[in-house]
């Protein structure tokens, strides 16, 4: 007997076509059967994407517009984020460099919000719900990263093996690591085992071609001079038994002074010497005598040498460890090959090394490392051991309380962790996309990275009203991300603000859903104008839509404009441009494109006409594709 989901199931696949049902189909046989499962439901999924447009409307009274601004380069978007994904999709596909996400961490505390309700730890559908909730996101975020873009997202221990498994799902092959990030100092017995969880995880994963920045090397170790040329002493062994290695265990003899130096026989050397490879035999690379001939190989100069002029005298100081050691390893023992062939000469009891010359460095960065490190331990760490250093969640809480005046958002992330982060991911002028925004932490940190560096990142937060039946009025967006926002710009608690050219503004919009079909009748002049000005130049134009002709953008030989009613005057107004800007010619979007390009032909204008209404749907609704990984 069919249940009533099952009866729902077969009537949502009778209003599929032919295509929909055969991907269906096709995903169904060949999913693979290793990896992560929840409960979900890709029609549905399709549904949600196809069904409607989602188009942006600026909110003057909410958004940091100071005087000389005549288009907003960051956005705060309320709403939804997968709706605002949905939106960013038709807007900023292949755009967005570096996404940061903190997302809820599905803690079972009624920590976020799915359809319209809290979850809590007795849900039973709780954790196919969270996946299933950042999975939608995922998919569409991963369509808005550049070639090189990376994604980080933050999580707590608990939850990360779920998510690394989804994000491998999402990302395949993208994986390139993560940080661990000490959040707190102190000590918290939270699962009755005396075990105290004081760190977070930061997932990455990039597109190919991605890289950190990396931090500057430290030369302090390049203090060997030889001529004009500096180099550094490098370890002249490698990690293998002369047991594995006997044809790489051998003595090396400085040729200028017949001192013989023994291989440690827990490291044997590096490199390989003539004399012990077979006739004919061809290897990679030089041999040690090679190198000793280069002058690539270093003695020491300041050591004890020793004779042992008797087998006698040699196994004695064998038997007192009284020979060349490598930590607690003797490098002369009883039972080593050709021990006798060590009496009469001379042993140094120094190690020889390799010169690493400061001009062969490849790069004159050197790798970040995984740990993101507290202030409070940030002594030696910056220096020696390449650690980003940043603030704990206290840090962060007592930030956003100094700013608003009370709590007003929990477990906010100090600005230092994500500014860290962007410091090492992005580049100067790199869009950054939040789609957890939350309390707005990430445009912080990008305004003060701006100030910093002199960079001309912009930034892009996603964030909901949270708003329930219980707080119906309720509007984190507004009142906290863009209300926190305007503080920071505007500076306080002695902190100075920030310039219009460290980033110091910001449009606020709001979304409005549309049935596809009804856009053509419903979608408003400054929809049209918000949309295709993100589409076309990445801004927001301060002026709304209250004239028929709006430019958006200029190229080396075009313009780009909005014609919202082809009047005669209008099309005058047009057919003016290009010689009124020393352009060849016109990208015009407008209600009826064909006949608008034949009159401006009749004028002698070069124009590209595009449809207004076409521009609103494009990247937004899919014949049937939906969002599948």
């Amino acid at each position: 007997m069919a249940t009533a989901e099952t009866t729902s199931l077969f009537a949502q696949l009778k209003n599929l076509d032919e295509h929909q049902l055969r991907r269906l189909l096709v995903e169904h046989l060949t999913k693979q059967k290793l990896g992560l499962y929840w409960e979900s439901n890709a029609i549905a999924r399709d549904a949600a994407l196809n069904a409607d447009v989602v188009l942006p409307r600026v909110v003057p009274d909410f958004s940091h517009t100071p005087a000389g601004v005549t288009h907003h380069r960051n956005l705060v978007i309320e709403g939804d984020n997968f709706d605002s994904l949905r939106l960013l999709r038709a807007t900023h596909a292949g755009k967005i460099r570096v996404i940061y996400i903190d997302p809820p961490y599905n803690t079972g505390n009624k920590d976020w919000v799915y359809n319209d309700k809290f979850v809590g730890a007795n849900d039973r559908w709780r954790h196919s719900q969270w996946l299933e909730f950042l999975y939608q996101r995922l998919v569409l975020a991963r369509e808005l990263l550049t070639s090189d873009g990376v994604i980080l997202v933050s999580i707590n221990d608990e939850n990360r093996s779920r998510l690394e498994l989804l994000m491998d799902e999402v990302f395949p092959v993208r994986r390139v690591g993560s940080f661990v990030w000490r959040s707190r100092t102190g000590g918290n017995d939270t699962k009755g085992a005396f075990h105290s969880t004081n760190h977070e995880h930061v997932l990455i994963y990039g597109n190919p071609g991605f890289r950190f920045s990396g931090d500057e090397k430290s030369y302090s170790m390049y203090k060997y001079q030889e001529g004009d040329r500096v180099y550094r002493l490098s370890d002249l062994t490698k990690a293998h038994d002369f047991r594995e290695r006997p044809n790489t265990y051998y003595p090396i003899i400085d040729p200028t002074t017949a001192i013989f130096y023994p291989c440690n026989p827990q490291r044997v050397w590096a490199y390989s010497s003539a004399a012990r490879l077979k006739e004919g035999q061809k290897i990679r690379g030089d041999t040690m005598e090679e190198m000793i001939a280069k002058g690539l190989i270093w003695f020491p100069t300041d050591q004890r040498v020793e004779t042992f002029t008797t087998e006698h005298s040699l196994r004695e100081a064998i038997g007192q460890k009284d020979v060349p050691m490598s930590g607690t390893t003797p490098l002369l023992f009883e039972d080593m090959p050709d021990l006798l062939s060590w009496v009469g000469k001379k042993i140094g009891y120094g190690r020889p090394a390799f010169k690493r010359f400061k001009e062969g460095l490849k790069n004159e960065t050197q790798p970040i490392s995984s740990w993101l490190t507290p202030k409070q331990e940030s002594e030696t760490a910056e220096e020696e051991l390449n650690m980003p250093v940043v603030g704990t969640t206290e840090e962060g809480s007592k930030e956003l309380k100094d700013l608003m005046g009370d709590k007003a958002f929990p477990y906010p992330k100090p600005p230092s962790v994500i500014k860290a982060l962007l410091a090492q991911a992005t580049k100067p002028n790199d869009t950054i996309l939040d789609f957890f925004a939350g309390s707005g932490t990430t445009g912080q940190a990008v305004l003060e990275l701006n100030a910093e560096d002199g960079g001309n990142r912009r930034f892009i937060l996603c964030s909901s009203t949270e708003a329930t039946a219980k707080e119906p009025d309720k509007n984190l967006c507004r009142d906290v991300c863009a209300e926190r926002l305007r503080r920071v710009i505007a500076g306080y608690g002695g902190k100075p603000g920030y310039s219009l050219a460290q980033g110091g503004e910001f449009a606020y919009l709001q979304l409005d859903k549309i049935e596809a079909a009804d856009v053509a009748f419903e979608a408003k002049p400054e929809h049209a104008t918000t949309l295709i000005s993100m589409q076309n130049a990445a801004v927001v134009p301060v002026e709304r839509a209250q004239t028929a002709i709006q430019i958006i953008a200029t190229g080396d030989d075009w313009l780009t404009v909005i014609c919202h009613a082809a009047t005669p005057e209008a099309v005058n107004v047009l057919a003016a441009l290009p010689a009124q800007h020393g352009l060849a010619r016109l990208a015009v979007f407008c209600p009826r494109p064909k006949a608008l390009a034949a009159l401006l032909a009749e004028r002698g204008v070069e124009a590209n006409t595009y449809s207004i209404v076409d521009a609103l749907l494009n990247g937004q609704v899919r014949g049937g594709q939906g969002a599948s990984a």
